[in-house]
């Protein structure tokens, strides 16, 4: 089977979410016919997303049933136009902010179990506690141990549960209030970001500060933000500042990966009776009236608290309605993340395909 031949047979493999064959999408990068073995390139951006991770496996069964031995990798092309000694975070996959038009509505709780949940997939993962006036990072992975500092006086991150940490909270003292103007933070959020030994990660998780302030616009403006999270609670008063996110996220042209509901329904242990303390079902609204991702709901459950406190994220509990909550909007989230990748792609070759000078 030759080259030809190659892409022909995977013409039969769909890309579920955007509706069309690999092939005929630009999904391809590269593919190379050696005999029986077959080294394929593919343009998917989000690893261990479960979307991607089908195709890849989809891939691999057909050639093998034909007989072939494929080996499979994955890149997106137009990363090579950022690449350079200069490029922030050259080494970073993906960078995913977790924001929140207010305070109150858990978004570092978000922040905290979307990061695990993606290390639970198998994804190499930083996260990095921007809000720096309460940084609670550290707290919910239940990690006291400081940042190591090089020789190049770069610091290297500690982890926990496979995740690489970086926050304002290794840096101060325990009580110590953060009172700092604007400079001071874009000074401060640079360096923890550029200065840090990162590494190779597959995705960055960002904990930015609720509303719409100078640690949001240094970050956007700086970071080569992949999209973003915006939580909220089904209340109206957090909706409307959630509004505010959304018009900041789009003035800076930052896609919005989706959104999150958190403190949805509470199911009563003792009654067994659901409640809808802060209303009902506003989160998906909103994600439908803006034409966002709706990412999924997480119950009102004490069971959040009380793993935020005890410092081991409930994603990483078993058997339990929250834990499958936190894990299906991690899986949305990296599904929507290769949605904007292979969208990217998909779109700059046909536009390539369809110009008048090629």
């Amino acid at each position: 089977m030759d080259e030809a031949a190659v892409r022909d047979r995977l013409r039969t493999v769909e890309d579920p979410e955007l509706g069309d064959d690999i092939v005929s999408l630009g999904l391809l990068n590269d593919v190379s016919v050696d005999g029986e073995h077959v080294d394929i390139d593919l343009a998917l951006g989000a690893p261990y997303s479960p979307t991607e991770s089908n195709i890849a496996g989809e891939i691999r069964e057909l050639l093998i049933e034909d007989g072939l031995e494929p080996d499979l990798s994955a890149s997106i092309p137009d990363r090579d136009d950022f690449s350079g000694e200069d490029q922030v975070l050259p080494n970073v996959k993906n960078v995913i902010a977790v924001s929140s038009g207010k305070g109150g509505v858990g978004k570092s709780t978000v922040a905290v179990n979307l990061a695990a949940g993606l290390s639970q997939l198998g994804a190499q993962v930083g996260l990095f506690d921007a809000d720096v006036y309460g940084p609670n990072v550290p707290r919910m992975v239940d990690a006291d141990e400081p940042p190591m500092a090089t020789e190049d006086e770069t610091l290297v991150p500690p982890e926990k549960y496979g995740v690489k940490l970086m926050s304002m909270a290794f840096l101060t003292g325990e009580d110590d209030p953060v009172i700092w103007r604007g400079p001071m933070v874009h000074k401060v959020i640079t360096q923890l970001t550029e200065d840090v030994e990162w590494g190779h990660l597959d995705y960055l998780v960002i904990d930015l500060p609720p509303g719409t302030g100078d640690t949001q616009l240094t970050m956007l403006q700086t970071m080569p933000v992949t999209g973003a999270v915006i939580v909220t609670t089904p209340q109206d008063v957090a909706l409307d500042d959630a509004r505010k996110g959304l018009e900041m996220f789009a003035k800076h042209d930052t896609v919005v990966l989706g959104i999150a509901e958190n403190m949805s329904t509470f199911a009563c242990p003792d009654c067994g009776g659901e409640h809808d303390i802060f209303g009902s079902g506003g989160g998906r609204e909103f994600a439908d009236t803006h034409e966002m991702p709706f990412l999924g709901s997480i119950p009102l459950d004490p069971a959040v608290r009380e793993g935020g406190d005890g410092g081991k994220p409930t994603v990483l509990e078993d058997g339990t309605d929250t834990g499958d909550a936190f894990r299906t909007i991690t899986e949305n989230v990296a599904n929507n993340t290769g949605i904007v990748h292979r969208r990217g792609v998909s779109q700059g070759r046909r536009s390539e395909a369809a110009s008048p000078d090629r």
